[in-house]
């Protein structure tokens, strides 16, 4: 077994840090464990209790996979009712009263949902391309919004969204549930706290392998003009004829997702954002390609992403790199990760692996032979297991899903504001957007992420 000695000065200097941090109580105390190599510590994260004020009835607007997750989610808040559905597909709306009960509203209008009164708020889980009509209507009908991510389908679209919540005052939340989470949260304050020193790099990967995670969503057996209003569905885009897989798939095509980059980076986009209170970057570049799920669709199942992000008031020049793969033959892995000149952080959600480099000065026997033969003195640095602090969340965490609703609701019973509005939600939409632009014309695309636009 190698053996690991740390000096006095050393533990000093690691205690300085951690109390500086605000790290709390260690579930490690005393002597560091080492584990794989390394000094391993961890901390749990917490969150605090809120009940509910105010009764709050929602309806729901697309009632597919996402959308209902989402209605599953802020129904375990307290004093929340779920009172109408709206949906294309016959079968989601049989679905929906076989879940929430039969006497809710259900309807294929949306408008009929922004007209009754009884609505306070809504949740939007329609394919890409309605976000943006729906998020305006919904808003100026005096509804408040949860969005599902990206806010818009388009860049053009996003300025439409933020004076319609301006105007109107009500409370518009994008759904990167990530972005209520206790894990970007504590990266967020180690940042700043410089943990990592001054930040240089960030990287994320996403990786999907199933049918179901490359989009290869199950088509029902009914699926037809009789049960699909399709009409409705084109309204505001290229007109064909009806196509189930173009409805059930809808990720696949252009006209109505925004590939791998929105549905995916884009909740790399909304964390990093977050943790480093940036604006985004001024430069987008992305490359990629149809690997293996060649079957028909328009976009690319393998996706890279390269952004510069300027020198700003918020953060220092930095680079990021992003990649996704759904023709991933490993586990899946998800990650973000920080870098800085003194350490690396790897944010999950409910948990933060703060990694710091643990270097000193030794006689090396080897160089030290060589000395001895020149007359000089030599030294070298050792290799030394990396100072590792784990921070996890606390047994009974509900989750950043649960958190983010919860946030949501707050800021609609006069709590405070949103942490993902129709400004922070365009800001990390609009460079996964740009990111498809930049494949699909084959350049590099300059953003100006303080004027939301292209340069």
């Amino acid at each position: 077994m190698i053996k690991t000695s740390i000096s006095m000065n050393k533990k000093q200097s690691r205690k300085h840090f951690l109390k500086r941090l605000g790290v709390g109580t260690l579930a490690v105390m005393g002597a560091p464990s080492i584990i794989m190599g390394r000094e391993k510590q961890v901390s749990y994260l917490s969150r605090k209790k809120y009940t509910a004020n105010d009764h709050i009835q929602i309806a729901l607007i697309g009632a597919g996979g996402m959308g209902s997750q989402d209605t599953y989610t802020a129904l375990k808040h307290n004093g929340v009712k779920l009172v109408a559905v709206c949906d294309l597909y016959d079968g989601h709306l049989e679905r929906a009263k076989q879940t929430w009960g039969s006497d809710l509203f259900t309807t294929k209008d949306y408008k009929e949902i922004l007209a009754r009164k009884e609505i306070d708020a809504v949740i939007i889980g329609t394919p890409d391309h309605w976000h943006k009509q729906i998020s305006i209507d919904a808003m100026r009908a005096g509804k408040h919004v949860y969005c599902e991510k990206p806010m818009v389908h388009s860049l053009e679209e996003g300025p439409e969204v933020i004076k319609a919540q301006k105007e109107t005052g009500m409370v518009f939340q994008v759904g990167s549930q990530g972005m209520s989470s206790l894990g970007n949260e504590k990266a967020q304050q180690l940042l700043a706290d410089g943990a990592i020193g001054t930040l240089n790099y960030a990287e994320g990967f996403w990786a999907r392998r199933s049918p179901t995670g490359a989009w290869q969503y199950t088509i029902p057996e009914d699926a037809s003009t009789k049960t699909v209003d399709w009409d409705r569905y084109l309204s505001n885009t290229t007109k064909r004829s009806f196509d189930a897989t173009r409805f059930f798939r809808w990720r696949n095509y252009k006209d109505y997702g925004t590939g791998m980059s929105g549905d995916l980076f884009v909740h790399l986009f909304s964390s990093l954002h977050f943790i480093t209170k940036s604006y985004g970057p001024n430069q987008i570049y992305s490359s990629g390609g149809l690997r293996y799920w060649k079957d028909g669709r328009e976009v690319p199942d393998v996706l890279l992403g390269v952004f510069d992000y300027p020198d700003s008031p918020q953060h220092p020049a930095f680079n990021l790199s992003l990649r996704c793969n759904f023709v991933d033959g490993t586990s899946g892995t998800t990650y973000l990760r920080i870098v800085g000149s003194e350490g690396s952080m790897d944010v999950e959600w409910d948990k933060v692996t703060l990694k710091r480099n643990n270097e000193q000065y030794s006689d090396d026997p080897f160089l030290q032979a060589a000395a001895a033969k020149s007359g000089k003195s030599i030294s070298r640095k050792k290799m030394l297991p990396q100072e590792e602090i784990v921070f996890e969340a606390e047994a009974g965490y509900a989750g950043a899903h649960f958190d983010h609703f919860a946030n949501w609701f707050n800021a609609i019973r006069g709590g405070n504001s949103v942490v993902e509005d129709a400004v922070f939600g365009y800001r990390a939409a609009a460079p996964a957007l740009a990111c498809n632009d930049s494949y699909f014309e084959d350049t590099a695309i300059k953003w100006d992420p303080v004027k939301m636009k292209k340069r």
